[in-house]
């Protein structure tokens, strides 16, 4: 086993027992977690290694750093994740390789993601990207809809052709009324959930919850972590 690969390997480990040991204390069973691994800055030999330890969800946040990745990795047996604020002309590159777009946001991405899923005939995970932080009717300040604006842009992913609307996204926000409470935020989004539920009953993905605060997520009710820095190392870069 290489360095990198028992490194990696450990790290895996170490974020599985924390995982399990979140689970147990919410009575929950680790099956209903989804690990998806934030690969962003990391190269594509990194990405391998993972999918040899088993992992099977990638995430990227930039088009220009996941295609490149996605297309050297394309015989892996992987579900790559886009979970960045998304440009509408990224939108063609993106839905070349990403099974899942979790940061839909605004009407008119969907109906540019729509047009290219029919275009070349796949089907596109959509998660709709709650700003906490925003105000009924605003956007966060890193992406998002306003709660208010949860129910007609899920209404429009789901008559979108090409489109699957799966569910909701957050980031714990830094401002406003949940800034540094993750878990009253991550309750938020599991009863936003509940609602969205009532009309798409399909969409019951929940993904919530990052390196330093996926045991709040998991007590809430999330379906999906996105956990990279705890499996990948500190980012070059940022110390």
């Amino acid at each position: 086993m290489t360095d990198r690969k028992g490194e990696l390997a450990a790290n895996l480990a170490r974020v599985e027992r924390r995982i399990t040991a979140a689970c147990t204390a919410a009575g929950r069973k680790r099956e209903e977690v989804t690990l998806i691994v934030v690969t962003k800055t990391y190269p594509a030999s990194d990405v391998r290694i993972l999918s040899e330890l088993g992992v099977r969800h990638v995430a990227e946040n930039r088009d220009q750093d996941a295609a490149p990745k996605a297309a050297a990795c394309s015989d892996l047996p992987l579900s790559w994740h886009f979970v960045g604020q998304l440009q509408t002309n990224k939108v063609r590159s993106v839905v070349g390789y990403a099974d899942a777009v979790q940061s839909v946001d605004r009407a008119r991405l969907v109906t540019a993601l729509s047009k290219e899923a029919e275009r070349v005939g796949r089907e596109v995970g959509c998660l709709i990207q709650v700003a906490l932080d925003a105000g009924e009717s605003a956007r966060g300040e890193r992406g998002g809809v306003a709660p208010g604006g949860i129910a007609e842009l899920a209404d429009l992913v789901a008559g979108a052709p090409g489109l699957r609307l799966g569910g909701l996204m957050t980031v714990a926000p830094l401002t406003g009324e949940y800034a540094g409470q993750q878990q009253a935020a991550f309750e938020r989004l599991m009863d936003l959930s509940t609602d969205l539920r009532r009309t798409h009953p399909a969409a019951n993905m929940v993904s919530a919850g990052m390196s330093a605060d996926l045991e709040q997520a998991v007590a809430a009710g999330a379906t999906h972590v996105r956990v990279g820095t705890a499996v990948l190392g500190v980012r070059p870069g940022l110390g």
